[in-house]
């Protein structure tokens, strides 16, 4: 059974449709890139899949939980609080504008929602947040704070953060589009880490040649609608649309 589920997923604002009837599943340890044009939706999606917006309509799944269905007047209807929240617990959201705490520092903005949120003991959530800063290459900068860090640091410290509540999904929300070409690369490098050690995640990214690189299926979005989805070479190298090879050209002409 599929880890996350989506099934026709609607969703406009101000009138305006942004995702319209998109479908897409995950099974566990699977990698799944999104790619499309700006504002085909794909930011939006993980945002739904997220709680961080509402759908209008359709039905999510996240390990086993039903988030929202469609109810009898076939809008959306939303689980209790309670399985909501739990469903919550199931994802990381990684920004691409990295969203730390300012006034934190590093070691706090990793352990205050295990501590907060999963009840942990500080002891017990400092701990964890070094060996996850020691993962990302960072235990010199536990007492550092985020101003003090470079872009590609700050993200790599908001990837630990999102690990450090054991979700079972990763999203990625074009987690390099914040930074310096140059920095780029630390973050690729992190994320092909976490996929050579299974850990389910869907990554919305501008980054071709690494989405081919590190996905398992390739789902290509645009005008609110999934277009084409298969694997990297699938739909890299045979597209079948002509709305995907048109965007794909523009990246091989480059």
């Amino acid at each position: 059974m599929p880890i996350l589920t989506a099934r026709e997923i609607y969703k406009s604002f101000d009138g305006a449709g942004v995702l319209k009837g998109v479908s897409i599943e995950v099974e566990k340890g699977e990698v799944l890139t999104i790619i499309g044009p700006s504002g085909s939706g794909k930011s939006t999606l993980l945002r739904c899949i997220a709680q961080l917006e509402t759908v209008d309509r359709g039905a999510i799944s996240v390990c086993g939980d039903r988030l929202v269905q469609n109810g009898k007047d076939r809008t959306a209807a939303y689980s209790d609080r309670a399985t909501c929240s739990r469903i919550s617990r199931h994802i990381g959201l990684v920004f691409q504008n990295f969203n730390l705490f300012p006034h934190f520092s590093v070691l706090r903005n990793i352990t205050e929602a295990p501590v907060h949120v999963l009840g942990k003991k500080k002891e017990e959530a400092e701990a964890a947040a070094r060996e996850l800063l020691k993962k990302m290459e960072l235990s010199d900068k536990a007492d550092a704070y985020p101003y003090q860090l470079s872009g590609g640091q700050q993200q790599r410290v908001s990837i630990a953060r999102a690990l450090a509540m054991d979700p079972d999904i990763l999203l990625f929300d074009e987690p390099t589009s914040a930074l310096d070409p140059e920095l780029t690369g630390e973050i690729l490098k992190v994320i092909r880490e976490l996929a050579a050690e299974r850990m389910t995640m869907v990554i919305v990214t501008h980054e071709m040649a690494f989405a081919r690189d590190v996905a398992d299926r390739v789902v290509f979005m645009a005008d609110g609608a999934v277009v084409e989805e298969g694997t990297p070479e699938q739909v890299f190298d045979n597209a079948q649309s002509r709305r995907t090879k048109s965007f794909l050209s523009r990246f091989s002409e480059s």
